[in-house]
């Protein structure tokens, strides 16, 4: 293991491009605490990483893959928001060869894998990463989640690339530790209620070993609170590949808060 061996980082990445545009009135400060929270990240991280390599809950494949582009463009992936969200930029070049390498480690693990050479960055890449390193010089993979979303595929998936960490490679897993869009805004008190187990769950679960994590993370759905929480888990799987990738580090829970009284958590292992 590396003396410079970076972090990983399960992130919340908001909700469309929310640190963008005006706040909602009745809720001025919803995604403050998140966006300082993103925005300390590359201090957090220390070593300026030489590439990112980012698993966002909105692409799902048959087999995992990556963007393999020089310049991928981005994915307006959200709908009926402000006309200048659509206008953001990231031109943050791709790594077609880090791109290559992640298919050769998947394929030496067992996992099929492939690369995708067209397309670009959802907005649960790009948005984030505006926050986290706003200079948009640093190369970035994109890798997809298996739309099995089968937790242990995940997890393992996330063990193949551990070794990345020590070249220089920063993994991100990028989703929400809550997602249930129909209990968000204005949700039901008693439902969020009923979330704050799950989070609890997951909080303990994070900081576990790496052998009771795995066990706890691929049960997940079992939790109380859990399908409250993540009624469809594309937001959630993204954990398993950090978690996967955290090695023997035991995760801590570095960013809590509750928007629209819907508890969010981020974490980083290492």
């Amino acid at each position: 293991m590396s003396a410079n061996r970076l972090p990983v980082w399960f992130i919340p990445h908001g909700g469309g491009p929310c640190f963008f545009m005006d706040p909602p009135p009745k809720a001025p400060d919803a995604w403050k605490k998140m966006e300082a929270y993103l925005r300390g990240i590359s201090a957090a991280a220390g070593a300026r990483p030489r590439a990112i390599l980012i698993i966002s809950g909105h692409w799902l494949e048959k087999r995992p893959t990556v963007t393999a582009g020089a310049n991928p463009p981005l994915i307006y992936d959200y709908q009926g928001f402000p006309k200048h969200t659509y206008e953001l930029r990231y031109p943050a070049p791709g790594d077609p060869r880090l791109a290559a390498e992640v298919v050769a480690r998947l394929k030496q693990a067992g996992i099929e894998a492939g690369e995708d050479k067209e397309r670009g960055f959802d907005h649960g890449v790009f948005i984030p990463l505006l926050l986290l390193y706003p200079q948009a010089d640093i190369p970035v993979v994109q890798l997809s989640l298996v739309d099995s979303m089968d937790p242990k595929t995940h997890i393992a998936i996330g063990e193949a690339l551990a070794p990345l960490r020590d070249d220089g490679v920063l993994i991100i897993g990028s989703g929400m530790s809550f997602h249930n869009l129909q209990n968000f805004y204005g949700a039901d008190p008693r439902l969020l209620q009923i979330a704050e187990k799950f989070d609890a769950f997951l909080h303990e679960a994070i900081g576990l070993d790496p052998a009771p994590r795995a066990q706890a993370l691929a049960g997940w759905d079992n939790a109380p609170g859990a399908r409250i929480s993540q009624p469809h888990e594309d937001h959630l799987i993204p954990l398993m590949v950090a978690a996967g990738a955290a090695g023997a580090d035991r995760g801590v829970r570095d960013y809590y808060d509750h928007v629209f009284g819907a508890p969010i958590s981020g974490y980083r292992f290492g």
